[in-house]
C-alpha cells in the first residue's frame, strides 16, 4: 500500500468492501439495480465522511443521514445496528490507513538500541507528518479524530480514539529514545517519552484547529520549521 492510496480521501473505509469493479475494471459486469450489502455499507460511510466535512455542520442524525443517501433510515439499520456502529467503521478506516503507513516508516528490521539517533528523529517526524497529511486530506476523518462527531456518541469511541493516538505516542517514544541516548541523557526513556507527548499534543492541536477553523487553517501549515523546534 503506497502513501498516495492511504492518505487519499475515503473511498473504502472497510476491508470487507472491495468490489469485483476494482478488481477487474476491464471487465464488463452487467447493470445491478441494487447495490450489494458491501456496496451499501461502503456507501453509507462515504455519505457519513461527507456530511462530516461540512464547515459547521451540526450533529448528524441517522435521519439526515437516510435524507442523504435517499433511503429509509430502515435501510440504514440492515447494515448497521447504530449510528455508533457507523463512527466506528469511520475509525476502523482511521486505524488502518495511518497504522499501516506509521508501521512502514518505523520498520522493524533494527532493534531500537542499534537504531541511529538521527534516523529516530527523522522517523518522529514523518510520523507525525502522516498523521497530519492524512487529516488534511480527509477533513470528514478529523471530526472523528478529534472527537466532535462522536462526543454524543457512545463512548467506547472516544476510548478508541483515544487509545489511537496512545499507540502513536508509544511509536514517537520508541523512535526518540536512541535519540535522548545519544544526546547524553541521564533518563533517556522520561525525556523520550515527554517529547513523545509533545508531538503527539501538537498534531492534536493542529488537527482541532483545522476543524474550528472550518477547514481552512491546515494542519500541515508550516509544518517542517514546526517539527524543527521540537525534534
Amino acid at each position: 500500500m503506497s502513501e498516495s492510496e492511504v492518505l487519499s480521501p475515503l473511498s473504502a473505509p472497510g476491508a470487507d468492501v472491495v468490489s469485483d469493479e476494482a478488481a477487474s475494471a476491464s471487465a464488463p459486469t452487467p447493470a445491478r439495480n441494487r447495490p450489494n450489502p458491501g456496496e451499501r455499507r461502503e456507501q453509507i460511510l462515504q455519505a457519513l465522511a461527507a456530511m462530516l466535512e461540512k464547515p459547521g455542520a451540526e450533529r448528524i442524525t441517522t435521519a439526515a443521514l437516510a435524507a442523504h443517501l435517499g433511503v429509509s433510515e430502515a435501510a440504514l439499520y440492515r447494515h448497521f445496528a447504530s449510528k455508533a456502529q457507523m463512527c466506528e467503521g469511520l475509525i476502523e478506516f482511521i486505524e488502518q490507513s495511518v497504522v499501516t503507513l506509521v508501521q512502514q516508516i518505523v520498520g522493524r528490521d533494527v532493534p531500537e538500541e542499534e537504531r541511529p539517533a538521527v534516523d529516530g528523529m527523522r522517523q518522529a517526524s514523518r510520523v507525525i507528518s502522516l498523521v497530519l497529511q492524512f487529516g488534511e486530506r480527509n477533513p470528514g476523518m478529523v471530526r472523528v479524530m478529534v472527537g466532535d462527531a462522536i462526543v454524543f456518541e457512545h463512548e467506547r469511541l472516544q476510548a478508541r480514539m483515544n487509545q489511537f493516538f496512545d499507540r502513536i505516542e508509544s511509536t514517537l517514544r520508541q523512535c526518540l529514545r536512541p535519540a535522548a541516548g545519544a544526546l547524553g541523557s541521564s533518563a533517556p526513556t522520561v525525556d523520550a517519552q515527554v517529547a513523545a507527548s509533545v508531538l503527539t499534543s501538537f498534531a492534536l492541536g493542529r488537527l482541532q484547529r483545522y476543524a474550528r477553523s472550518g477547514f481552512r487553517r491546515l494542519p500541515t501549515e508550516h509544518l517542517e520549521a514546526s517539527l524543527a523546534l521540537m525534534v
